[in-house]
């Protein structure tokens, strides 16, 4: 299969040849960039730029090497956008290593140390990331006092939300002549020359944009004491909901696979709402959402709610959310086992696979391998899974981690295809694929492969001396693994 016949496959609730793996195709399965800085200085791919796509969340957009070496299976659109270097900054990050961000984000930083961003006023803080931190944080809320009279300036008070003023690729350019061709045609371009499943992020939050604007506290009391106002405003943001979606629609509905929406709806402990509320107030408008989708693209609907939200995933499903995002397995009622026995007929889970906190960015290599093939185990069976951690790989995780986790991806996926029993055992084949995917010049020097490898079978790879040590940290796991190859440094 390919990459896009793979992860449909998954969506179809179709067995595929080997579980889609997703990193970096939506700003809620992606990585930090100084994780990502980490991460490719570890394998040796200090040459790739850090670029910080989502500025608010600091995330890196992976290059296309490394998500070809790692086997990711989904792309978002939007990297087709800001790809050259004249549109991108240098900066330095929290830890000191050099990024890049878009070249219209310009936060300015503080005597103490902080960053915040300004409205065109030069007065009006809109967010801020205080020193140490990775991450901005809204601290402007334009309705905090209380519902307007009416909705004459709602776009410009949406405008000024750091979620869409600062908002990645390809929205960042959305207000530019000739955008919704430029998506087609860029999209089109992309499909046309890669065989991965394509993905478009497209916000349609209802819940979280009430959260924006009144502020999290005052909106959670509303929906108890004023859903009059709060319905007021609900059908504010479906008519522009609806007519972003009929642009999308008619610009890459039939090129591209998946969109995503998002509403962030749960908690640890619970949902911010009973499911009557949800019922009431957000089912419905979530209906015409997805139905719309449905009528007018080939595209399948994905949501990324975090939290505990088992108890409105029936309805979430009725309304039409075919995939849920990012499975946070450690809230109450979401625990793996019963998310699939419960609804695994019923839609896809895009996440879940590791625990991001706790196990991957300070577990040993055996908790995170142990976990991920438990995951596995459980989550991919009849399709309906596309493997990634729960929520963004954080800036702690290290590099060493990220590489346990795929290898432990690579491992189970090894186990599908031969049909063996979960074994420690990696072709010679894949390691040969591995160096040969380097574009660094002191991996590419020497080596000599026989690729006629059988399990138990003796192989080698030949590798220039100066190189040893280097090989030895990436490759420390495999060097472990009796029978499978020998490895001479020179």
């Amino acid at each position: 299969m390919t990459s896009r016949e793979r992860v449909l496959a998954a969506i179809n609730h179709i067995q595929p040849d080997k579980v889609p793996v997703d990193m970096g195709s939506t700003p809620s399965s992606g990585i930090s960039a100084i994780a990502y800085s980490n991460l490719v200085n570890y394998i040796v791919r200090n040459d790739l730029p850090v670029l910080i796509y989502d500025v608010v969340q600091q995330l890196a957009q992976p290059d296309m090497t490394i998500l070809d070496q790692f086997g990711v299976d989904v792309l978002d659109i939007g990297r087709t956008f800001n790809n050259q270097p004249s549109d991108w900054v240098p900066i330095l990050m929290a830890n000191g290593a050099p990024a890049f961000y878009p070249k219209w984000f310009k936060p300015v930083q503080m005597p103490d140390g902080s960053f915040q961003t300004y409205d065109i006023d030069g007065k009006t803080i809109l967010s801020r990331m205080p020193i140490g931190a990775t991450f901005f944080d809204q601290t402007y809320f334009p309705y905090v006092d209380g519902y307007p009279d009416n909705y004459d300036n709602l776009d410009t008070e949406m405008s000024r939300i750091m979620w869409a003023r600062d908002v990645h690729s390809p929205w960042d350019h959305a207000g530019e002549a000739g955008f919704w061709k430029q998506l087609r045609d860029r999209t089109l371009n992309l499909r046309q020359n890669t065989d991965k499943a394509l993905l478009v992020v497209c916000g349609c939050n209802l819940f979280e944009w009430g959260t924006f604007l009144r502020r999290m506290d005052n909106f959670l009391m509303d929906l108890m004491c004023d859903t009059y106002n709060v319905e007021k405003l609900l059908d504010q943001l479906m008519i522009r909901h609806l007519a972003t979606l009929e642009k999308v629609c008619n610009a890459v509905g039939d090129i591209v696979d998946i969109i995503r929406f998002g509403d962030d709806l749960g908690m640890t402990q619970g949902p911010f709402m009973e499911p009557e509320t949800y019922r009431e107030l957000f089912k419905p408008r979530h209906k015409i959402l997805c139905d719309y989708v449905k009528s007018h693209s080939k595209m399948h609907t994905f949501i990324h709610s975090c939290g505990s939200i088992s108890m409105l995933m029936p309805d979430m499903i009725e309304a039409g959310i075919e995939i849920f995002n990012p499975v946070q397995t450690n809230a109450f009622n979401m625990a793996p086992d019963f998310l699939k026995k419960t609804f695994g007929k019923d839609c896809t889970f895009w996440g879940g696979g590791i625990e991001t906190v706790g196990t991957l960015n300070t577990g040993t290599p055996k908790k995170i391998r142990d976990q991920v093939l438990e995951r596995l185990e459980i989550f991919s069976p009849g399709g309906g899974f596309i493997f990634n951690t729960v929520h963004n790989i954080l800036p702690d995780v290290p590099p060493q981690n990220i590489i346990a986790m795929f290898e432990a991806i690579k491992e189970f996926q090894f186990k599908i295809i031969t049909g063996q029993k979960m074994e420690k055992k990696i072709l010679i084949l894949e390691i040969f694929l591995f160096f040969n995917s380097r574009n660094c010049s002191s991996c590419n020097t020497k080596k000599s492969v026989y690729q006629g490898t059988t399990i138990g079978s003796k192989s080698e790879v030949t590798l220039p001396k100066f190189t040893a040590q280097k090989v030895r940290l990436v490759l420390k796991e495999f060097s472990a693994t009796p029978g499978i190859y020998e490895m001479i440094l020179l």
